[in-house]
């Protein structure tokens, strides 16, 4: 462990699905000690149960503040919310585990905002059991950005050979169509090329997808939402040099951005950019909030209730999610 090293939030998600089980997993790693100081926070009797199921022998430790925190490998520290009891039964949706896992990531936020933790990366929650709970939001990225306070934000998400970003998520497709406007296109191009500038990418290629089958095919598809919707932002972006192109036909811009001709695609709405990466390979796909104050990365599956409790869920996304964490975050001196 490098003093130098970032210092990642893990939060442990909803407490009834694979959240424990995948942190306990991924925490197994000595190599992710070796890259960051990692720790959780969540309920240190549910990551012990976790480890059980798992067969990790680390010891859980519970801290009151990082100031107490070791960070070694084989042992997990944990700030302790204790907000659920140790036989939380498993794959249920209860109000009770949707409001700790946003307690979690509201402690999360609070600890990055007083400069105390470099990165945040997110265990799956439950969108059922947080709207029980009476924390009405469609999921991670909004909350987050309304805890710090952000209204530029998007979604981006990683995969091996492809990153995606959003300008619509969590919404109907008729209703994403009417939010898509040329100031929106324009506010999440800006954000892919910063975010990727920021990770070293010189000068970012930018790919833009069209809304229509073949992008309109020049007013033949559609009522000229491309030309209405897209067009004016991706001319602006090029006069301030971002190197953009677009509006492109969907159907095959991800297959020439997995052959290496773009480093980013800009998506119109959910599933145009969720259904490549996941087809790609859900367990390595990483979800990543751009344009909040504070790094959060996630992982790019939900609490697979189904199988919660049975020692087989897969912390392979987990563990992207933490290195892609370690990448993003402000490097210490």
């Amino acid at each position: 462990m490098e003093e130098k090293n970032p210092i990642i939030g893990i939060t442990m998600g909803d407490g009834a699905g694979v959240g424990p089980e995948i942190i306990m997993k991924a925490l197994k790693h000595e190599e992710i000690y070796n890259i960051c100081r990692p720790f959780v926070i969540g309920d240190a009797k549910l990551l012990e149960r976790a480890a059980g199921i798992v067969g990790n022998t680390a010891q859980v430790r519970r801290i009151a503040s990082l100031d107490e925190a070791a960070f070694a490998y084989g042992t997990v520290e944990c700030i302790d919310l204790d907000l659920l009891p140790a036989d939380l039964p498993f794959g249920q949706i209860s109000a009770e585990a949707g409001n700790a896992a946003f307690r979690y990531l509201e402690k999360a936020i609070q600890l990055a905002n007083e400069g105390k933790i470099d990165a945040i990366c997110t265990a799956p929650l439950n969108k059922e059991a947080l709207h029980k709970a009476g924390h009405i939001y469609p999921g991670h990225t909004e909350i987050l950005a309304e805890l710090t306070g952000t209204s530029d934000y998007s979604m981006m998400l990683s995969a091996p050979k492809l990153k995606v970003i959003h300008v619509t998520t969590h919404i109907g497709l008729l209703d994403a169509v009417k939010k898509i406007n040329p100031s929106r296109v324009y506010t999440v191009i800006k954000l892919a090329h910063d975010t990727l500038q920021k990770a070293g990418y010189e000068q970012p290629r930018i790919a833009v997808c069209g809304i229509n089958p073949h992008a309109g095919e020049n007013g033949l598809f559609g009522y000229g939402e491309e030309e209405e919707k897209i067009v004016p932002a991706v001319q602006k972006a090029r006069e301030e040099g971002i190197l953009v192109s677009g509006p492109l036909p969907a159907d095959t811009l991800f297959f020439r951005t997995t052959r290496g001709d773009f480093d980013i695609v800009v998506a119109m709405y959910h599933d145009q950019g969720h259904g490549p990466v996941k087809v790609l390979g859900l367990e390595a796909g990483v979800n990543i909030t751009v344009g909040l104050p504070i790094i959060r990365t996630s992982v790019d599956h939900g609490t697979a209730f189904d199988i919660a409790g049975k020692g087989i869920a897969d912390d392979l996304s987990l563990r992207e999610a933490i290195r892609q964490a370690v990448e993003l975050a402000p490097q210490r001196v």
